[in-house]
């Protein structure tokens, strides 16, 4: 548990670092995933969530693959910032990650990915299933 808070708390550091360098033409919305994934070997995700962004939500809906070690399924809700965005679409796009994780249960995740528009997401929530993963993911998000 102790490795577990020491992570968020890095986490959390590496993105208040990052916020205070956001350029100021850019702009910044709060955003809600919730991501469903399952696989052995090839995995696929799927899910949808919420843009709140100059006081208007936006619907989005997300998909994605991954490839490598992949086995088993969870459901993982995440909230957090999106900020260098000018308009909604700026959100919409393919955010690539690759990485390693393991989750029993319940589990803690933090999570920063960028697009090819340049919006970054700032994402911490929490984890249910079995899922063990070293893999190559993607994360398509678009609005509906």
């Amino acid at each position: 548990m102790k490795i577990a808070a020491t992570m968020r708390a890095m986490c959390l550091a590496l993105i208040a670092v990052m916020a205070s360098s956001t350029p100021s033409s850019a702009d910044s919305g709060y955003i809600h995933l919730t991501i469903y994934k399952a696989g052995w070997i090839i995995g696929g995700s799927g899910g949808g969530g919420t843009l709140d962004f100059h006081g208007r939500v936006y619907d989005l809906t997300t998909g994605g693959i991954d490839y490598g070690l992949v086995f088993g399924g969870s459901k993982t809700e995440l909230s957090g910032r999106v900020r260098n965005i000018s308009r909604p679409s700026d959100v919409e796009g393919v955010y690539v990650a690759g990485g390693a994780g393991l989750a029993l249960g319940r589990g803690a995740r933090a999570i920063i990915l960028t697009n090819q528009n340049g919006a970054v997401l700032e994402l911490t929530g929490r984890q249910v299933g079995l899922m063990a993963n070293l893999d190559l993911s993607g994360l398509a998000i678009s609005i509906d």
